[in-house]
Order: structure tokens, then sequence, then C-alpha cells
């Protein structure tokens, strides 16, 4: 018997939990627990490859980074044409004024393949050059417009006021600005873009002093004919045209000639900064993106857990494959290529 115990007592496992209530001095009953290892490298052992996998190139990769190189690329290749154009429609327009036959014959040609260009902003500029040809690093081009009938003078003159604004199909959500007697309209313009800063449209005062509002070009069909006032109900919008006005260049008598020259002549030094600010800017997500490059065994090693994860058949692997690839374009790709 004394054998029989003390063979027992040696093959315990060192987790042990004695059972409450055991006899004073005989055997104790045990009852074993399995060793549990809760340090981070056994928990991330645990998970699915594909998480792994995401953990691991999360601080390799920034979305919103690549994003922007994309953009600054494409916005510097579209600079770049109109820029080219804009010479050559310059170049047309003085000869054109000087008399010369084939500046006419030229200029027509030109001006029409500028204005191809331009309406094509949208589709090949990357989203960040806006209708004044400005480029903007990080942010949408946005589009400007103005709201019929809300001026200045109409919420000096009707003040004290409170209007409820919404935007959006469904009514949307109620925002409400008071305007009080004897506010400036630098301060009606500030009222009214913290009022409408929710939705994502906002509001300021142009050169002229008029209310301007703006917002992302890609809300714009959203905005367009969605607004509503309280008392007013659905209020028109008008867009605000561009300052540089490139279309029916060349037409008209020599004064309309030489008032193109000088809006071509402006709207070419506007973009030759559009383009340094996108080569900066390009230049500068170039750098970020080089810094956050993988090494080469970082790569082999990518590789082969995304090949790994390919070919399984587990619901969170193909769900991280999925989602890891939304968004991925040949525009994108093709552009990030060309920064080799």
């Amino acid at each position: 018997m004394d054998t029989t115990l003390r063979t027992a007592s040696t093959t315990l496992p060192v987790n042990t939990t004695v059972t409450a209530g055991a006899a004073q001095g005989a055997p104790a009953l045990v009852r074993t627990q399995p060793p549990q290892d809760n340090t981070p490298e056994a928990r991330s052992a645990k998970r699915p490859a594909a998480q792994a996998l995401a953990s691991r190139n999360k601080a390799n990769y920034d979305t919103r980074l690549q994003s922007n190189v994309a953009s600054a690329q494409q916005a510097r290749d579209y600079l770049e044409r109109v820029a080219a154009q804009l010479e050559s429609v310059k170049a047309a327009l003085s000869a054109k004024i000087a008399g010369m036959k084939s500046g006419a014959r030229d200029l027509e040609a030109r001006a029409r393949q500028l204005g191809a260009t331009i309406a094509a902003r949208s589709a090949q500029a990357g989203g960040s050059v806006d209708a004044q040809l400005e480029f903007s690093d990080g942010e949408p081009a946005q589009q400007r417009f103005r709201i019929t009938g809300l001026d200045v003078s109409m919420l000096q003159a009707a003040a004290p006021l409170s209007l409820a604004f919404s935007v959006g199909g469904a009514g949307g959500p109620q925002l409400a600005a008071a305007f009080e007697p004897d506010m400036t309209p630098e301060q009606i313009a500030g009222r009214l873009d913290r009022t409408l800063a929710p939705v994502n449209v906002r509001a300021r005062l142009d050169k002229g002093g008029r209310i301007e509002f703006t917002t992302p070009e890609s809300n714009w069909s959203g905005v367009r004919d969605s607004i509503a006032i309280s008392g007013r109900g659905r209020v028109t919008t008008e867009t605000v045209a561009p300052d540089a006005k490139l279309q029916d260049l060349g037409t008209g008598n020599a004064e309309a000639l030489r008032q193109s020259l000088r809006e071509v002549v402006q709207a070419l030094e506007r973009v030759r900064r559009s383009q340094d600010a996108a080569s900066a800017a390009l230049s500068a997500a170039t750098q970020r993106a080089a810094q956050s490059e993988l090494s080469a065994d970082d790569l082999v090693l990518t590789a082969q857990d995304f090949a790994s994860t390919a070919v399984s058949h587990d619901y969170e692997s193909l769900l991280a494959i999925t989602s890891a690839l939304v968004g991925v374009s040949r525009e994108r790709v093709v552009a990030l290529l060309g920064l080799r």
C-alpha cells in the first residue's frame, strides 16, 4: 500500500486541485488541469493564416497612402496634357491675332482637343483636380455652388432668423442655424459652414463677398437637388463656373481673341502651380511608400502565406483575401508600378 501511494504521488501533474472534503490523512483525490499558454505568441499562433498575414502587413502597407500615390500620379499626368494643350492654344491664338492664316486653322482643332480634355477631367485626373484645374493633396476635388436666394443681404435683413436645413432624398437630418442682427458677412458664412459641415457641405465667402458652398464632386449628385430649407422647401442650386472660361476660344472679334488669350495664360499659370503641387505630393508619398516597403524575406513569406491561404476552404481566410482585393484596379497597379 505504501509503495503504491508513493508511486502515484510521484506521477501527479504539477497543476493539481485537491477536492474539498477529503478525509484527513487519506490519499487526496486530484483533478488534473492541462497547462495553458496565454502568451501573445501562443494566441497569435492560433489565429487563421489570413489574420496573421493581415496583422503582419498592417504596419507596412497604408491603403490611404497607396491611394494618394495613385491619385497624385494621375493628376500629374493629366495636368501635363492640359499644360501642353494650353501652350498649343496659346500659340494658335497669338498667330490668329497677328493675322496669320495658319492660326485660324490650328486654333479650331487645338481648342477642340483642349475642350475634350477638360471635359474628361473627372475621369482622368485622379479625383484631386477641380474645375479650376487646382490640385488638392489628399483631398477630393470640390464642386462649388450657390443656393438661389440665399445671400448675405437677405439673411441680414431678416435677422433675427432661424433656418433649418436638410440635405438628402429622404429629408436628411434637420440642421438649424440662427442668425442675429448685426452679424458680419464672415460670421454668417461661418455659421452656415458649421451648420452644414455634418452633411459634408461647407460654406465660405468668395472674392466678391457672396456666399459660396462646396461639397466633394463625388457627393454632388446627392446634394444638387436635395437641399431643403424650412419655410421654402426644396431650393435651387447653381454651379459656380471656373474663373477661366476655356470654351468658345478663338471666336469673336480681335478684343474677344485677346481676352481668350489672357484667360489661357491665366489658366496655364494655374496649371503650372498645380503641376508643382502634384509633383511634390507624389514625391512625398513615394518616400513614405519606400519607407514602408517589405524586405525580400517578408515578400517571400507574404507570397507563401497568400498562396496557402488562397487554396484553403476556410471562410475567414477567403473573406480576408476578398476584402484585401476590394478597390484594386488596373489603373492603380499601373500607377504604383510606374514609381519604380
